[in-house]
């Protein structure tokens, strides 16, 4: 026993005097500092008066360069991954209070020149605010933007890099970000806030670890049909109210191309207790409560393919709407977990979905569910 634990003592201390391999094992992991300035934009005339001069963002987030140990690696020209935490400061803490975010991300090179380079960040998580919407028991109820604690968090942004040598990176850029719970709790008009951002990246290693290049086989570009069982809830319109469920089937051909990306088109059908009760309450359309209670749409989208991750984006225009009409159109942002990808067999696909549902800038529900694609 003795001996094993000298040999293992021995293998470690071997390990950590061989420079090469302590390099190999933490290049491209890093961590990066970001400072955001922006403004909140009021998208709704029912959004507070109070707008605060600026919204301040600290943004901190763990790093990993991909560099090609899994095909979609370089199918997609080797994005670098993160887990960020922002803290955001909204300036009026009387009204919005604070903002405190996690949420995993993605970032995609655009373009890349010697030591510059351009690149696109997605960000979905979860944020809590500090201050929302509450008549009981501290009626704070100037805050009619976001009616509950944790909402939905979803950032977007952009960036100029210059890579000052292996171990730093200087950046500015754009970014967007929305905090709002979908209508799972009111009021919900959501907060959206754009400005400008600079940071630092430090790698301890080096910030571009040796990239794995191989020849790739394309795969097919099949045609599947598919099927996606979702539900969500939404409650009452009057704040505190009780929640109603709501029942989704899409239904979709996708084709796959490119070896990374998937178009689909199809139907999306809604039923929502929430109209039905409301009819119901308020006697409008006797008899007719559920007939005025459904959506359907036509939908159009497309899914980028990152291994068992597809973000999807979908846009839908109401074949129906129900008795209280929104926008002719919708948009729905998400992602899809894949628990089955086979090339072969009936079943080919098995996926959980959760995707958030907007009617431009304003959300409509949270949808969770499950898919598969035959």
């Amino acid at each position: 026993m003795a001996r094993q634990h000298l040999l293992l003592y021995l293998s470690i201390v071997l390990w950590m005097a061989n420079p090469a391999a302590a390099q190999d094992r933490w290049a491209g992991m890093g961590v990066e500092g970001n400072f955001i300035a922006g403004k909140i934009y009021p998208h709704s005339k029912k959004f507070p008066k109070q707008l605060p001069d600026m919204v301040k963002g600290y943004e901190l987030n763990a790093l990993f360069q991909t560099y090609g140990k899994k095909d979609w690696h370089q199918r997609r020209r080797y994005p670098l991954v993160g887990f960020g935490f922002m803290f955001t400061d909204y300036g009026i803490d009387s009204v919005y209070g604070k903002c405190l975010s996690i949420y995993p991300n993605l970032q995609l090179p655009i373009l890349s020149y010697k030591n510059f380079e351009w690149t696109f960040k997605a960000s979905f998580g979860l944020g809590y605010i500090t201050r929302p919407y509450e008549r009981s028991p501290s009626f704070d109820t100037l805050n009619k933007a976001i009616g509950s604690g944790f909402n939905n968090f979803s950032l977007f942004a952009t960036d100029f890099r210059y890579r000052v040598n292996k171990h730093l990176d200087v950046q500015l850029g754009g970014s967007f970000f929305h905090v709002s719970n979908a209508a799972f709790r009111t009021p919900n008009l959501g907060i959206n806030t754009y400005g400008a951002h600079i940071g630092l990246r430090y790698f301890p290693t080096n910030s571009q670890p040796e990239k794995i290049k191989r020849e790739l086989e394309p795969m097919k570009n099949r045609w599947l049909a598919q099927v996606r069982l979702g539900f969500a809830a939404r409650e009452a319109l009057a704040p505190d109210g009780p929640m109603y469920p709501i029942y989704i089937v899409s239904a979709f051909a996708s084709k796959r191309y490119w070896s990374k990306n998937k178009a689909l088109i199809g139907l999306d059908y809604s039923y929502h207790t929430n109209m039905y009760t409301f009819l119901r309450n308020n006697e409008i359309l006797p008899g007719k409560e559920k007939a005025n209670s459904w959506k359907s749409a036509v939908i159009v989208g497309n899914e980028f393919l990152y291994g068992r991750v597809g973000i999807l984006f979908q846009l839908g225009f109401y074949i129906k709407n129900y008795y209280l009409p929104e926008d002719f159109f919708y948009q729905k942002l998400g992602g899809n977990l894949y628990l089955v990808q086979e090339e072969k067999g009936a079943l080919k696909e098995l996926s959980l979905s959760i995707l958030l549902k907007t009617h431009k800038f304003e959300a409509e529900l949270v949808e969770v569910g499950i898919g598969a694609g035959f």
